[in-house]
């Protein structure tokens, strides 16, 4: 929640989960809300009537959304800090299944939905990802 709340606050974010139990670092799955996403898009000199799959690789929301994460990390430690990020071209509903009646993210059903999603973050295989970090961590033994 310490990363989570703060990139929830952006107005293009839907919902984030930061994942990263057992990984070399911290990654985060990202949603774009549907409602403010054209508002947003229209003050920013673009299309409003963008797809959600257009806006999750559209280079001025995906800036946006990194400045978000870049503020989220700066109030923690590097090794705490999301270093890669997936945009989804999709949201997560009570419908969806991936959150509950009260609207609480179902991280573990999010996290084997995404599963693939969250595996090319660390496996360095493009898929629709932004990467925030070039360089490959290596982990202290």
């Amino acid at each position: 929640a310490q990363l989570e709340d703060p990139i929830r606050s952006n107005t293009v974010v839907g919902q984030v989960v930061v994942v990263g139990d057992r990984k070399p670092f911290v990654s985060a799955l990202i949603t774009l809300d549907e409602e403010m996403l054209p508002v947003w898009l229209q003050n920013n000199g673009e299309d409003p009537q963008l797809t959600l799959a257009q806006a999750a690789k559209n280079p001025k929301v995906l800036a946006e959304i990194q400045r978000a994460i870049d503020a989220a990390n700066s109030k923690v430690s590097r090794a705490e800090s999301i270093r890669k990020f997936a945009v989804l071209d999709t949201t997560w509903t009570e419908a969806s299944g991936h959150l509950t009646p009260k609207l609480s993210i179902k991280r573990h059903v999010i996290t084997k939905d995404f599963a693939d999603t969250i595996e090319s973050l660390y496996a360095g295989v493009p898929v629709d990802t932004h990467a925030t970090a070039t360089a490959t961590p290596t982990r202290a033994r």
